[in-house]
């Protein structure tokens, strides 16, 4: 018996392991460890696709874990960890600070839909539940990291994350065409989907410095990234580019 054929669903498990002992250290105020399980949930998220495209290692009871998985990693943690903020923040535990717990739904939609739509093959329909659930969550990071910013000042409002949470929800199920950075056999991209992609990369790479350097945050940098990579496709749906 083959033992390949397992590495990739071990990956994914590992994946589901983070997302849920990230909950644990959300739900107890740790606000950034559970910033950091996510980040490697992403890390298995990544390499148990790929794990399965080098081994060949293609299941059906992979594609379900995986989607199961991410569901906790890119759907409950965030959520958990936006309403966690509001409380620290606000010191509120009024209804609005459940609303953002909301984007676990929408989070269960996008993935069960990904499942489900042949399209999606090269590109997304809708913005990712990964790159939704880094921005709210690399913000969440932020905030307890540097309290007294600007902008996290804002995140001590009683609508702001509400607002975020509300606005990546909707555009998790829209039906907004947005890029991907996917390389594979079958995936060969056209002249306007390179220079999509290379432009994205270029400015991320700008955000990234600027953030690092000015700010000294790595988790502003992947706030500010995943916000310009929903900006930039909201615009060239709005435009048709």
């Amino acid at each position: 018996m083959s033992l390949k054929k397992y590495i990739p669903n071990t990956i994914t498990a590992l994946n589901l392991a983070c997302g849920v002992l990230g909950v644990v250290f959300a739900l107890d105020g740790r606000i950034e460890l559970a910033f950091a399980l996510m980040l490697a949930a992403a890390l298995f998220d990544f390499c148990d696709g790929l794990a399965a495209r080098v081994l060949g290692a293609y299941s059906d009871m992979g594609k379900e874990l995986d989607s199961l998985a991410d569901v906790v990693s890119f759907g409950v943690l965030p959520a958990v960890m936006m309403h966690r903020t509001m409380v620290l923040c606000t010191w509120s535990h009024g209804w609005i600070c459940y609303l953002p717990l909301i984007f676990a739904v929408f989070a269960g939609l996008r993935l069960a839909r990904f499942n489900v739509d042949e399209r999606q093959h090269s590109s997304f329909i809708g913005l990712a539940s990964p790159v939704a659930a880094l921005l709210c969550a690399s913000l969440c990071c932020f905030v307890a990291f540097q309290p007294l910013s600007p902008l996290a000042q804002w995140c001590s409002t009683l609508w702001f994350i509400p607002a975020l949470a509300l606005v990546c929800s909707a555009l998790m199920v829209s039906g907004i065409p947005m890029f991907s950075m996917k390389f594979g056999k079958g995936m060969e991209a056209d002249s306007k989907l390179r220079f999509k992609r290379v432009s994205f990369l270029v400015e991320a790479l700008i955000v990234i410095v600027l953030a690092v350097v000015l700010a000294g945050s790595v988790s502003l940098a992947v706030t500010l990234v995943c916000a310009l990579y929903a900006i930039k496709n909201v615009v060239y749906a709005i435009f048709r580019i």
